[in-house]
């Protein structure tokens, strides 16, 4: 017995699970969990054998329409889950049901016609791949950049998930022609390559709902995640910015500041030393002060300086410097 009806948790058997849904004997496989577990609990068998508990958990309760939010996902093992589906379809259950459909459709003499079916169904087998390949070695090499902190600006998961749908269009109107318009009788195999036909529709499904309702919200957060602290960064190096001109317009006394905003303004030595009731040569020790201090010799160099640090109005700087 299960010991919570509505979540698959840690502590429920792991043949309690299958017993429940027999689908999941696929999502075993795919996160690597190996069959003979007995009577174990879920957590003992996944800890066993390498699995994250909750990622488990919260696949297995998505597909069985229970509650998934508590358990969180993590991205690396969910990636891996997604290729190993890619693998099952790919290399078991399609070329599975094309052998089958082979067996079936040379029973009959509508040699034209099985030849055109056979290459309808071959066509969306590479549909299929070319959609698969492509999240294999794109989207998923893009969201491991993104784990190892790399954020990319020519791609986004929404660029991914705008056009991410079911590939079950083309396999539906595939059984449909023969369930309604391909006339044979009391052919098994043809029976058996559409169940399987059935199944694969379900399992493509359940597949693209995973990557819409768990990968593709984890990805997005990811992402937030890293703009997040881009920003907090960027906003870090502008306060230090702010700090180190705080510092080097502390070390200047507010006389210092008066002399510089009168270098920028074009006044000579002996105009600054009338103006702020100085002589010349405190004047002269007040410049060489500052340029110690500033490491700015030019006239030039302190009008930007003034300019720089809004110590003067760029339209006080004389236009003849």
């Amino acid at each position: 017995m299960l010991i919570n009806r509505n979540t698959f948790t840690p502590n429920d058997q792991l043949r309690t699970l299958i017993e429940d849904n027999p689908n999941l004997l696929g999502v075993l496989s795919r996160f690597g969990l190996s069959f003979g577990f007995g009577d174990k609990k879920v957590k003992d068998a996944c800890k066993e054998d390498g699995v994250d508990l909750n990622s488990f958990l919260a696949v297995c309760n998505f597909l069985c329409d229970r509650n998934y939010i508590s358990y969180p996902i993590s991205l690396p093992t969910l990636m891996a889950y997604l290729r190993k589906a890619h693998t099952h379809f790919l290399d078991f259950l399609l070329p599975s049901i094309r052998r089958k459909l082979i067996e079936a459709i040379n029973c009959s003499d509508i040699n034209d016609v099985a030849f055109l079916l056979l290459k309808f169904y071959d066509d969306y087998v590479q549909e299929v791949r070319h959609h698969m390949q492509h999240e294999n070695e794109d989207v998923f090499s893009y969201v491991s950049h993104l784990l190892s902190g790399e954020v990319s600006k020519n791609f986004r998961i929404t660029d991914y998930s705008l056009n991410h749908v079911s590939m079950t269009k083309k396999l539906n109107e595939l059984k449909d022609i023969f369930i309604r318009h391909y006339h044979v009788k009391d052919n098994e195999i043809l029976t058996s390559a559409l169940f399987d036909i059935i199944y694969c529709g379900n399992e493509l499904n359940r597949h693209c709902d995973i990557e819409n309702k768990l990968f593709i919200p984890e990805v997005e957060k990811l992402e937030k995640s890293l703009k997040l602290r881009a920003l907090e960064k960027n906003v870090e190096g502008k306060d230090e910015c702010t700090s180190k001109e705080k510092d080097i317009l502390g070390v200047m006394t507010e006389r210092e500041k008066e002399i510089i905003c009168c270098v920028a303004r074009g006044m000579a030595n002996k105009e600054i030393a009338d103006k702020l009731c100085l002589s010349v040569h405190t004047v002269t020790t007040y410049r060489r002060n500052i340029a110690s201090k500033l490491q700015i010799h030019s006239t030039a160099g302190l009008t930007i300086f003034a300019i720089l640090h809004n110590l003067i109005d760029i339209n006080e700087v004389n236009p003849h410097l």
